[in-house]
């Protein structure tokens, strides 16, 4: 993969273009951007149905403050494993920092990307610190069928993402355009976010396969990350918390996916030390909606 430079969001004076990279691990292969910049190593980890082109935004808004880097998920947008379970999708970040030669990053995950940033630091996991965009786990333990019942289903999803779709290449075309345009124009989670953008990130989400391009994740990934083991004791539950001993910021977004459930969020950040709580006017997207306010919780809370 050639090292890229897009115009639309040119590198900031004197920082070299995002460089994108293949990682071979022994997990497979993982397909990964480094933005450049100097200081602390962050690592940003993106949520389900999204890849690494969600960060650009937030990227640009640091101008180089951090060194930090990306790379999609299992399933997600150019890497080439797929997903096996829940636990795997966290435990793949350990991979990603060894094979990017980072040293005890700062992790920022967005919704799923935060569970697995906090699953990891709960495991042990060496890390700076983790940042959780709209992503937080409140509820006790459930059972797998629980856990699944509120999801949509496989129906549900196709229909209005069509996840696991082989195109052509002209169906890819036009879904990738009218995606940005309704996405990008309405008033749903990516109000207010620049057409651009939205293209890159589903554009990102097809890959080349058989006589076509596949739309990703598939819908047994999605199936697949949902595979807990109750019994684990790394489990998506409020419980999980208690195994931070990283500092730990939740930024809750006011029109997001928690958005009736601020006070047990708030709840949440203020049961252990190094703990914060801030709330951004946005929707569930917020790293893509309001960037340069994302930006300045990084900058306050870890910039120094």
């Amino acid at each position: 993969m050639p090292p890229i430079h897009d115009e639309r969001w040119p590198a900031a004076a004197g920082r070299r273009p995002p460089r994108d990279l293949w990682l071979n691990t022994g997990n497979g292969r993982f397909a990964a951007r480094d933005f450049g910049g100097r200081g602390r190593d962050v690592l940003l980890v993106h949520g389900t149905g999204h890849n690494l082109e969600v960060w650009t935004p937030l990227v640009e808004c640091l101008a180089g403050a951090f060194r930090l880097t990306a790379f999609d998920l299992r399933g997600h947008g150019r890497t080439e494993v797929d997903s096996i379970d829940a636990e795997q999708y966290w435990r793949d970040i350990g991979t990603v920092i060894s094979a990017m030669g980072l040293e005890c990053p700062l992790l920022v995950g967005h919704s799923t990307g935060a569970y697995a940033v906090t699953a990891y630091a709960a495991d042990g996991g060496e890390c700076a610190g983790v940042v959780l965009l709209d992503g937080f786990v409140l509820d006790v333990r459930r059972t797998p069928e629980e856990a699944a019942a509120w999801r949509l289903s496989r129906q549900e999803l196709w229909n209005e993402y069509r996840y696991g779709w082989l195109a052509r290449s002209d169906e890819m075309e036009t879904y990738v355009g009218r995606t940005a345009a309704a996405a990008s124009g309405g008033d749903g989670p990516y109000a207010g976010v620049p057409y651009a953008l939205v293209e890159a990130v589903a554009r990102r989400s097809f890959i080349p396969a058989r006589e076509g391009y596949l739309r990703r994740p598939t819908l047994d990934d999605l199936e697949a990350v949902c595979r807990n083991d109750v019994s684990a004791p790394i489990y998506p539950a409020r419980e999980i918390y208690r195994r931070l001993s990283v500092p730990a910021g939740f930024v809750f977004a006011s029109r997001g996916n928690f958005a009736r459930r601020r006070d047990e969020v708030r709840a949440v950040a203020s049961e252990g030390e190094n703990r914060w709580f801030a709330e951004i006017d946005a929707g569930h997207n917020l790293h893509m909606q309001e960037p340069g306010k994302v930006a300045e919780l990084l900058l306050d809370h870890f910039g120094g």
